[in-house]
């Protein structure tokens, strides 16, 4: 595997779609050996999300988000045999991962308290939408959903309509606080010798990420409002349109403001006691935005990229996802790579952001074809004969 800073460590992946995916394609990048379990024929849902499919293929692109690093097993799991090879898979594994709906593992024994009696030092986490416990535990849900009902949609959007974020972030964020919880259970584990089981729901982590958003409320009472592209920092903070483009610009304190003034030629705004400083300009938010937004767009855009940047002030683009990859920082900090796939020849991957010093993470392998290594862990693992396993293949166990 491509890094050394889980080396030993073994993932039974049995999750699928995009949080729990995600959460071991981290532990995956980070050199654990993650065993991805499919059904049979199917596999993971997501293999179908498309278009668009990777070249010459019929494997999604969103399927191929969140997979690579790992080993495709097919298993179907609602066999007796399939049953035995999980768990004969889960005893000789540190990790299990899973996103089944609550209580239905139950019914194959292969919940957590069935295969802690297998392997007692095994991390099991289970991720839902709502959880193990109360009223909503057993429902169904999907990222809008839950970015409706935690919260994030409330201050997110224009003043006269929420919105949702336009990437799945509530999935994201959960499989981030996934894969953090494995390694603190990891790190329990080490000093104890005992695993343990983690509930992580959807709705809780969308909720949680409201993070300054939620303590605002809280302290104050106040309902946060949604601003569109303004922010709740330092004025300015937002997107303003320029004579040909728009950009983001921040003045998160007033040093960075004075230098916005500088920058514009503007400095008697600094004389004025509304605009003075931070909480001044907070205050008087809506004095202070239209006269922002008639200085910038009285220039081009890159001019005032340009001015901004010697002055020392925080702004950027709108990029699209072509400037975005043509970008010369993105291009320096190598965040695409290609790997090499035997069928869609080179595959283009989002790099993993994270940067070690003694364990990089490098050298990305193609997510694995439905069960294409199937033989290699059944055998290599389990110690499952070729025989046993065409016997296998032939009654739809794998």
């Amino acid at each position: 595997m491509p890094s050394t800073a889980l080396a030993g460590i073994r993932v039974l992946d049995l999750s699928r779609i995009l949080a729990a995916p995600l959460a071991t394609q981290m532990l995956a990048d980070l050199g654990a050996e993650v065993i991805k379990v499919e059904r049979p024929g199917a596999g993971d849902d997501s293999r179908s999300y498309g278009p668009p499919f990777a070249a010459d293929t019929d494997t999604a692109a969103f399927y191929l988000a969140c997979n690579r690093n790992k080993r495709s097993v097919t298993v179907n799991h609602a066999t007796a045999e399939g049953q035995e090879l999980i768990r004969a898979l889960a005893a000789r594994s540190d990790v299990l991962v899973e996103n089944f709906r609550t209580g239905t593992l139950a019914k194959y024994g292969l919940d957590h308290e069935s295969l802690r009696e297998l392997n007692p030092r095994l991390v099991y986490l289970s991720v839902t939408g709502f959880g193990q416990t109360g009223p909503y535990a057993e429902r169904p849900g999907y990222d809008g959903i839950f970015q409706a009902m935690s919260g994030m949609m409330s201050v997110s959007g224009h003043p006269e309509e929420p919105m949702k974020v336009g990437i799945s972030m509530v999935d994201i964020l959960t499989g981030l606080y996934a894969s953090t919880a494995v390694l603190a259970a990891l790190r329990h584990r080490d000093v104890t010798g005992e695993g343990q089981f983690i509930d992580l729901s959807l709705l809780d982590c969308g909720l949680a990420s409201l993070s300054h958003f939620a303590m605002n409320y809280l302290v104050s009472g106040e309902v946060p409002q949604r601003r569109g592209n303004g922010g709740y920092g330092g004025i300015p903070s937002q997107a303003f349109q320029c004579a040909d483009q728009p950009i983001f610009l921040v003045a998160g304190n007033d040093k960075q403001f004075a230098g916005f003034c500088a920058a514009a030629d503007r400095t008697d705004l600094l004389q004025d006691p509304r605009f003075a400083t931070t909480s001044a300009r907070i205050s008087h938010r809506e004095e202070i935005l239209p006269v922002l937004a008639a200085i910038l767009r009285a220039r081009p855009r890159d001019e005032w990229l340009a001015v901004l940047d010697r002055h020392d002030v925080p702004a950027g683009p709108f990029n699209e996802l072509p400037e975005v990859f043509a970008d010369p920082q993105i291009l320096h900090r190598e965040m695409l790579v290609e790997v090499e796939d035997p069928v869609s020849g080179r595959l283009p991957l989002l790099a993993n952001p994270i940067r070690f010093a003694a364990t990089p993470v490098e050298g990305y392998v193609a997510p694995p074809r439905l069960g294409q290594h199937t033989a290699d862990v059944l055998g290599g693992v389990l110690g499952v004969t070729e025989e046993r396993l065409a016997e296998l293949r032939g009654r739809g166990v794998v």
